[in-house]
């Protein structure tokens, strides 16, 4: 009877969350250097407005923008997350999902139904797989299993001969061979990676510096606000750096909610990294945002967002941290899931889309209407993001806003085309000129 009632409940909540009048404000002014800060709008009930996954009828697929085109580059994957390329020329794709949680209660409730809802309610593949394109014709002619036995993973990295797996709760490395189909040994675990509380936000990246001498792994909060604490979120809502053997760890930045993917921009060779940013105060605040990452830069959660503009839901208050925080660099719309980044090297898409970096939005759960669902290009000058984004990849929403995919991490293949992750579509999508 108790079940019953919480999940009467729970069903109850996203009916009247769903029934919130929707945003009337234009999703462009959420976007670039200096975005509109719509007032916060705590209380109540959260907006829960997540589409229906549904996956790519036969023969579907994402509309590039003019000049460009799309093709399945790999497709038959277990809800493909990361990718990430070896310098042979092969792919490899994180196939992931959140591990179980603990969650209880209304509100864990809710979550899950909202993700088995937008897609993400399969269980975890927990393996790497490899995608060979050996007669470079843009589709991968091989797709085998390449680590498996992993717990959720995201982020990787190849270091010399040490391949970085950065699992949920572990940073892990395996001896690498170029050209090898499978790795046979167990790997070895070098740090344990926080796990703690709800573990909300479970994906882990990680990048090594340009010299190869230390990793960067970044770290999402456990909750939304600190919910659960702040000793929950030690080492979370963070970029962590530490050498390659696990040694030297340190908290590299903090007050960063939900790093997501990672890059170092080519001009000026500072870390970048896609934040997503905090929920319940309304359709349009605050953005998810992309930021050059400071060393020892602290970036308001869970005092404050944007900058220095306090959440005041945040108990007790810390005026002292909130005057610490810096304001990001470009906004990436309100709660636009924005994931993967990619600073762009290649000659093979036209001039238009070189020198910036490309962003892949997941796309929100709770936005009404929805926003993100894409791709995006956004332009760089002097190492500086300028200017509007532009869509690359659009129509992941069909005609009657259900999710036929999701896009989540991009990168660029050896011959310069553009590949996008799709974890609903279970699609890799290959993108180049048209």
């Amino acid at each position: 009877m108790k079940r019953l009632l919480l999940a009467t409940l729970a069903v109850g909540a996203l009916a009247l969350a769903a029934c919130q009048p929707a945003s009337k404000t234009d999703p462009a002014e959420g976007y670039g250097t200096d975005p509109k800060l719509p007032e916060a709008k705590a209380g109540g009930l959260p907006v829960v407005n997540a589409r229906q996954a549904v996956g790519w009828a036969a023969g579907a697929a994402p509309k590039p923008a003019a000049g460009l085109k799309v093709a399945r580059f790999a497709d038959g994957l277990d809800h493909p997350r990361w990718l990430y390329a070896l310098p042979n020329g092969d792919i490899l794709v994180s196939e992931s999902n959140s591990p179980p949680r603990e969650g209880k209660g209304i509100q864990a409730m809710v979550a899950k139904n909202m993700m088995k809802k937008a897609g993400a309610g399969v269980p975890s593949a927990n393996r790497i797989t490899l995608l060979r394109d050996a007669d470079g014709d843009g589709v991968a002619e091989m797709k085998v299993p390449f680590i498996t036995g992993l717990n959720s993973p995201s982020g990787m990295v190849l270091v010399g001969e040490q391949l970085f797996v950065a699992n949920t709760d572990s940073l892990m490395v395996f001896d690498y061979a170029p050209g090898v189909t499978k790795i046979a040994g167990p790997g070895r675990k070098i740090a344990d990676l926080p796990a703690t509380g709800s573990n909300g936000h479970w994906a882990r990246n990680v990048i090594a510096k340009s010299d190869g001498s230390k990793l960067y792994v970044a770290v999402g909060s456990s909750s939304n606000i600190a919910d659960e604490g702040l000793e929950v979120e030690k080492e979370r809502a963070a970029i962590l750096e530490m050498n390659l053997d696990g040694s030297g760890r340190r908290v590299f930045a903090s007050g960063l909610r939900n790093p997501n993917g990672m890059a170092w921009e080519p001009v000026t060779g500072q870390l970048w990294t896609a934040v997503n940013e905090r929920d319940m105060i309304g359709h349009d605040t605050p953005p998810d945002y992309m930021t050059v990452v400071r060393d020892g830069g602290f970036y308001g959660w869970p005092w404050s967002y944007w900058g220095q503009n306090v959440d005041a839901r945040v108990e007790p208050a810390n005026p002292a941290m909130v005057a610490k925080a810096l304001k990001p660099s470009y906004a990436l719309g309100a709660h636009t899931a924005s994931l993967g980044i990619h600073f762009y090297s290649g000659a093979l898409l036209p001039e238009a889309w070189r020198g910036g970096v490309f962003v892949a939005q997941h796309g929100s759960w709770n936005r009404d209407p929805p926003s993100g669902y894409r791709v995006i290009y956004v332009p760089f000058v002097a190492g500086n993001p300028t200017g509007a984004p532009v869509e690359v990849l659009g129509g992941f929403l069909n005609g009657k806003n259900e999710a036929q995919g999701r896009p989540v991490a991009v990168i660029e293949d050896r011959l310069g085309g553009l590949l996008v992750s799709d974890d609903v579509g279970n699609v890799i999508w290959r993108v180049t000129p048209g």
